[in-house]
């Protein structure tokens, strides 16, 4: 294998830049570099010179052993000042004068994959965590990083390989009289097809958190739904003005809101017009509002129904409670009164949605699991018909198993490698 290396940091003036090298001639490399190697994992003080004696850079080194690093392959990581003629000269130094290969993006954590040091999921979760924008991404990316996935499916792969061994001891010794393994199989099944079952129930706010909530500012004309867009984007985001109809085409804001990704929708004022393209924007309004994980509905009178349907986990207020001191349940986008509250109730109905034990945060992950709990339910449902073919219910257990395998990349995973590895930047 060819040993790569990459900088690792961002490009541009830093104080300091890391280049990785890994591969089998890192320490090589890194010796006629720096000259005796410091102990593995302890970085070092080393004077970096080319392969003429002239000095490249004065600059930390430390050496992993393979086994023991990002790759499980030999490993040497360089930290140079940053400039960007340093850069330039280490780079020309490492790939023309010691003929090491600059990695492709993601190459490094691919090889981590390849040598068993990160699985399928484990490789997504570092791909979030280097893309999270708030909070509740970063726990999540770390928490799938740290390996739970994985955990998982394993504990549901021991339950299915039990229940195949003993469908097999039936299958192998059909003619004997060796007892009744139907009750302890099904047991089986059905504890993995329950758990899938709760996975995949809660998946979709855990999706929400890495791709980002929407939530639809809802109401009728001059409502102050864009003034409080505005007051929440801390800048003139949308036009306002007190002629009705001014909000034409849905506006979006995105947005941090108690550690969760938001994008704000500003939609058009709901009222009954004559006008051709006022009549689109509130069509349009309507439906993005309607396919949006929440609304926040704004009634323009005290006391008057919502002018749309409410649904679990809507907020209704009053949308201009400048205009009446003291109403309850009120919020001024132009005098800031209720937006603490609001994003404070939003946050926490944000949190109810993604609550829960359940790990896994991808659509891809979702359809394995289907694809393994239908499986599942075939099987089951062959058992509980009675005088089921044994063969039949294996090769479902043996198709769930698969499914199972696929979700954490033990096989037939190379076409998703290349959109997977895309995401990443040159020396991940």
């Amino acid at each position: 294998m060819d040993t790569i290396f990459a900088l690792a940091s961002a490009r541009g003036k830093s104080g300091v830049a890391v280049f990785r090298i890994s591969g089998p001639k890192a320490h090589t490399v890194a010796q006629a570099l720096v000259g005796e190697l410091p102990p593995l994992r302890h970085a070092s003080l080393r004077a970096i010179r080319r392969p003429s004696g002239e000095l490249l850079d004065t600059g930390l080194v430390i050496v992993f052993g393979a086994g023991a690093s990002f790759t499980s392959e030999d490993v040497v990581e360089l930290m140079v000042h940053g400039s960007l003629a340093t850069i330039t000269a280490v780079e020309h130094c490492l790939a023309t004068e010691h003929g090491l290969r600059i990695a492709e993006p993601g190459e490094f954590t691919r090889r981590a994959l390849e040598n068993g040091v990160l699985d399928l999921t484990q490789v997504e979760g570092l791909s979030d965590l280097l893309e999270a924008e708030t909070e509740s991404q970063r726990r999540q990316a770390l928490r799938v990083l740290e390996g739970v996935i994985g955990e998982l499916v394993a504990g549901w792969r021991d339950h299915l390989v039990k229940a195949a061994a003993l469908v097999e001891v039936s299958i192998d010794f059909v003619e004997e009289d060796i007892g009744d393994f139907d009750t302890q199989i099904l047991a089986e099944l059905e504890s993995v097809s329950e758990q899938l079952r709760r996975e995949i129930a809660g998946q979709g706010g855990r999706e929400r958190v890495q791709s980002g909530f929407e939530i639809a500012l809802v109401g009728s004309v001059n409502a102050g739904k864009s003034t409080l867009l505005n007051a929440l984007a801390g800048r003139e985001a949308a036009i306002t003005s007190e002629l009705a109809g001014t909000t034409r085409d849905v506006i979006e804001l995105r947005m941090d809101i108690g550690g969760f990704a938001v994008t704000i929708l500003d939609t058009a004022g709901l009222r009954e017009t004559e006008e051709a393209i006022e009549n689109i924007g509130i069509a349009r309004g309507q439906q993005r509002a309607k396919a949006a994980d929440m609304r926040i509905i704004l009634c323009d009178v005290p006391g008057a129904a919502p002018p749309v349907e409410v649904m679990p986990g809507d907020i209704v207020l009053h949308g201009k409670a400048d205009l009446y001191p003291g109403i309850v349940g009120g919020v001024s986008g132009l005098t800031g009164e209720g937006i603490e509250s609001l994003l404070c109730e939003i946050s926490v109905e944000l949190a109810k949605r993604v609550a829960g034990d359940g790990v896994t945060v991808r659509r891809r992950h979702m359809q394995a699991m289907e694809e393994a709990q239908s499986a599942l339910r075939e099987a089951i449902e062959k058992i509980r018909a009675g005088d089921y073919i044994a063969e039949l219910v294996a090769a479902d257990i043996r198709r769930a198993l698969t499914a199972l395998d696929l979700l954490i990349g033990k096989v037939d995973v190379e076409d998703l490698l290349g959109d997977i590895f895309t995401s990443f930047c040159i020396g991940k």
